[in-house]
Parts: C-alpha cells; sequence; structure tokens
C-alpha cells in the first residue's frame, strides 16, 4: 500500500479541474488580450474564473489579480504595502515568529532596507492572539502580515479578530492563506482582510497559479514589467487553462468543505490520539485551532531524515518539520520558533491528509510510524544514553 500523507506540500489534482483545463488548452487556446473571437472566448473564460473566485472569497472581482502562485503573492502584497508606508514615513512591519519562507526572506530584504520588523512569539499554544498584534502597532506601523495557518504545525490564527484591530486601526492586514483556502471558510470582506495570498495546488488544483486578492483603494505596485495585464499589475499572458482550473478546484472544494472537513478531522484525530502513544513524542501547533488535515509531532531520540526514507519504503509519503531534506543541517525555523529545542526538532514528521485519504491508509500510517519510530531509536546512541541516563529526557 502507498499513502499520501503531504498533501501540506502540493495535493493531486481533482478530475473536475483537469477537465476544467482542457478545453483551453486544446480548443480555446487564444490570447486573452488579443482582439479576435478566439482570444476574446478565452478572455470571457478568465473573467468568469475572477468571478467564481471572488464570489467564494466573498469579494469584488476587480479585487483578484491572477499570480504564478502564493511565493508571487506574498511578495506583491507586503512589497506593495512597504511602497506605500515608506512614502508616509512608516517603515514598520508585523509578522509571526512562524511564517513561510516567502514572507519571512521579503521581510529580511525590506529590513536591509531600513524597516523594522517586529516578530510575534509563537510559544504559548503555538499560536499567537490578537492582543499580541494589538500591543506590537505603533503609528508607523504600515503592515501586519500574519498567516492564516501554519504550513508545518496547522495552527490556524485568529485572522478574524486581528482583521478587526488593523481596521480599527487604520493598518493594512495582509494573510498568506495557502493552507487554508479551500479547507476552511473564509470571507475576506466580513474578516476584514485587505490583501491575501493563494495557491491553487494546495487545494487540488494545479501548480504554478495563484491568485493575491487585494482590496479594493489599497495601492498596489507591480513585481513583473511589460504589459498591461491583470490591470497594469502584473504583467505576462495569463495562463487561462491554469486559472480557470483553479477556479474549478476552488469551487468544488467550497461545495464539499465541510463534509470534507469533517471526514478529514476525524482521520487526523485518529492519527493525532495513536501516535500519542508513542513515548517521548509531542504533537506540535494549536491542538484546538488546527487545520482539518495537519499532524505534526516531533520524537526525540531519531532523526526525521531517516524517519522519512523508512516511512517511504514502508509505502507512507510523508514530510519533516526539519530542513534537512533540502541540504540543510539547520532545524526548521517553525520548530524552534514554538520553542523545540534542536535536537528535538531533528526528530519531527508532519502528515498531511485530504479527502482522498481513506481509513484503512490510516491503519497503515499507525502501524508503520511507531515501527519506524523503535527501529531508529534502537541505532540511536543519543537514544541510549537517554535510556541509561547519561542525558535528560526533554519531551
Amino acid at each position: 500500500m502507498q499513502v499520501y500523507a503531504d498533501n501540506a506540500a502540493t495535493t493531486k489534482m481533482s478530475k473536475t479541474a483537469i477537465n476544467a483545463m482542457l478545453p483551453y488548452m486544446e480548443s480555446i487556446y487564444g490570447n486573452p488580450s488579443s482582439l479576435h473571437s478566439v482570444g476574446q472566448q478565452a478572455k470571457e473564460a478568465l473573467e468568469a474564473a475572477r468571478e467564481k473566485m471572488a464570489a467564494i472569497l466573498g469579494c469584488e472581482p476587480r479585487e483578484i489579480y491572477f499570480t504564478s502562485g502564493g511565493s508571487e503573492a506574498d511578495n506583491q502584497a507586503i512589497l506593495s504595502a512597504a511602497r506605500t508606508g515608506a512614502r508616509k514615513g512608516k517603515k514598520h512591519i508585523i509578522t509571526t515568529a512562524f511564517e513561510h519562507h516567502a514572507v519571512l526572506h521579503t521581510l529580511k530584504k525590506l529590513e536591509r532596507e531600513g524597516f523594522e520588523v517586529t516578530y510575534l512569539d509563537v510559544r504559548t499554544n503555538h499560536n499567537i492572539t490578537a492582543q499580541q498584534v494589538q500591543d506590537a502597532l505603533r503609528p508607523d506601523t504600515c503592515l501586519v502580515t500574519v498567516m492564516y495557518a501554519n504550513n508545518e504545525i496547522g495552527s490556524i490564527l485568529p485572522i478574524a479578530e486581528i482583521g478587526a484591530i488593523c481596521r480599527a486601526s487604520g493598518v493594512p492586514f495582509h494573510t498568506d492563506a495557502v493552507q487554508a483556502v479551500g479547507h476552511v471558510p473564509i470571507n475576506v470582506h466580513e474578516q476584514q482582510i485587505d490583501m491575501l495570498s493563494l495557491s491553487a495546488h494546495k487545494f487540488h488544483g494545479p501548480k504554478g497559479v495563484g491568485a493575491l486578492y487585494c482590496r479594493r483603494g489599497l495601492l498596489l505596485s507591480s513585481l513583473i514589467e511589460g504589459g498591461a495585464q491583470e490591470r497594469g499589475k502584473r504583467a505576462g499572458t495569463e495562463n487561462v487553462p491554469g486559472i480557470v482550473s483553479m477556479a474549478a478546484a476552488l469551487q468544488e472544494s467550497a461545495d464539499h468543505m465541510e463534509e470534507n472537513a469533517k471526514k478529514v478531522s476525524a482521520m487526523r484525530d485518529r492519527l493525532i490520539a495513536g501516535l500519542s502513544q508513542i513515548p517521548h513524542s509531542a504533537l506540535n501547533g494549536d491542538p484546538v485551532h488546527r487545520l482539518p488535515g495537519n499532524v505534526s509531532f516531533c520524537f526525540e531520540g531519531i532523526e526525521g531524515e531517516s524517519l522519512l526514507l523508512l516511512l517511504d519504503a514502508k509505502g507512507v509519503c510523508a514530510s519533516s518539520g526539519s530542513a534537512c531534506t533540502s541540504g540543510s543541517l539547520d532545524p526548521s525555523h517553525v520548530l524552534l520558533a514554538i520553542g523545540r529545542v534542536h535536537d528535538v526538532a531533528h526528530g519531527s514528521l508532519r502528515l498531511s491528509l485530504s479527502e482522498y485519504n481513506t481509513e484503512e491508509e490510516i491503519d497503515h500510517i499507525l502501524c508503520a510510524v511507531p515501527e519506524v519510530v523503535r527501529y531508529l531509536r534502537n541505532m540511536s546512541p543519543v537514544w541510549r544514553d537517554l535510556q541509561t541516563g547519561k542525558r535528560e529526557y526533554i519531551l
């Protein structure tokens, strides 16, 4: 049996999304900027997709800008707000310590340009409170950028409360909602979100396409120059097949969100209960305010890369909170931010589920993970030192 449990990294495209895409590669393949009939058919499809996504997110179609994905949308939102703020003498930004690198690296760039960034502490319940945002606001704050849900540990942040605080203070509020869109209910108007980033491949759409919602009235700067597409804010011929497919996938996810969340949450809770029985383990992320499909654990005395490779050999596709799999010896910044020490953070595992997973697959995971953890601990000199008392247990 092979179990795909890495849906936070990417999801399988749904048949609905694939079928929606095909006509725009085979017959309606025109450039939507062209004036002839084939181009205008593509233009109509583009605008229909924009309208569909706007209706789901609770905004106006003209407030949706199509991008190549979440990272581009994050960059455009943050840099636009920073440029607007700088013109007014405001160069302070508020974020969290466990944001995605698309946000953190952009903020580091701005710090080098003279901006000051406040990184909110996330150790309490592996989350933040709206009060932390309130307390961090300053007269020179030009942006609050706080993710909707964490990509590694699944914590869902208090977005509506933060939105209310920012709106009352007149500070633009951006949220990286890449992990949340399509999985939890979102209404940007009701939650007072000013900018929101999303990516299609996180909700069974295609890779390489996403969107930025930007509330009407906010100034949006271009990252890419060269054409008048996306109302002059994102040059380049639009990816019509990808955009149409993304809108179809989002509609499908929205239509089945409640039933999918119920099914996936039940499997998540089974995994959490079962893996919690492994000695010297700990759940990462907010235990209450949590994405339906996210299960993140640390296991003391093992190393995450070995855990992943051995699980793969047993047919379980998962990921680690540790960045060692990408060539770095440093553990995940998210796990360090929530207070995990280096030795524990290296022994992390993220299982992320979707509605395509089954109860039989959960049984398989619950059999495979304890076996692999025992095997690795039996070979580990660190585990031997822990058992003999030469080291003290942390978990």
